[in-house]
């Protein structure tokens, strides 16, 4: 156990001075000769991971989304973007500075941009599925619903009516843009971003991301949790057919 706690003290000292995240500073300093001091191990770190190096063939799996969906979006293949990415150095790159590459010098709309550097990032083991940069988690979830985008609203950011559907927990709004966006303090830990999008007279998409949370199994912990509030919420506010 102290073994353990000593690897996870390097670990995160690691990530704070190179910006890695969790799992890709864990494996350049389980690499690390033993020869090495402990001090010496974090000073001489490089500024960013290592590269993976996976095969063509793996980058669609590992980067979450089919080539054939992304070229038609995007206009390329992973193994394009990925040779694009590397000849400008995108794995030593923050991931807003890869961002920014994408959708400046490749005119990627913002979300299509985002999908290609978070792919990007899995294919070069510089995060999980479902990890950050900066070594947390975040998880989504999305559902449509028979109501107008109002009324999906309002169950979210009137207190009273968000009760009834969310019930045990204590969460702190921090901020509202009626009927598009609230942004949620979570008790147990983490930010949720909601998303509204209006689909007709009486159609509506709500999309959340619960982030910042700190391992992979709060995150699925968390997804199915999101799952069974939106049934609670569906039965809230969908009206009964007639």
């Amino acid at each position: 156990m102290p073994r353990q706690k000593d690897l996870k003290r390097l670990v995160r000292a690691r990530m704070i001075k190179t910006g890695e995240a969790y799992t890709a500073a864990r494996a350049q300093i389980v690499r690390k000769p033993s020869g090495l001091t402990t001090s010496n191990n974090i000073a001489a770190a490089p500024r960013a991971a290592t590269p993976a190096h996976p095969s063509p063939k793996e980058y669609a799996a590992l980067a979450g989304i089919s080539d054939a969906a992304l070229k038609q979006k995007t206009g390329c293949t992973w193994e394009h973007w990925v040779k694009a990415l590397d000849h400008y150095g995108a794995a030593e790159m923050p991931h807003r500075d890869i961002a920014a590459l994408v959708k400046a010098k490749y005119k990627t709309p913002s979300w299509w941009a985002q999908t290609v550097v978070v792919g990007y990032e899995r294919i070069r083991g510089l995060r999980a599925r479902g990890q950050q940069r900066n070594g947390t988690f975040a998880m989504t979830k999305s559902r449509t619903f028979n109501v107008n985008v109002t009324t999906l609203f309002d169950a979210w950011a009137n207190a009273g009516t968000r009760r009834r559907w969310l019930k045990d927990q204590n969460v702190r709004v921090r901020s509202t843009t009626a009927p598009k966006s609230m942004r949620i303090e979570w008790a147990g830990g983490g930010i949720v971003a909601v998303g509204f999008v209006d689909k007709g007279k009486r159609k509506s998409s709500v999309a959340l991301e619960h982030a910042k949370l700190p391992d992979r199994e709060t995150a699925d912990r968390l997804k199915q949790y999101w799952s069974e509030k939106m049934d609670a919420l569906g039965e809230l506010i969908t009206p009964s057919p007639t």
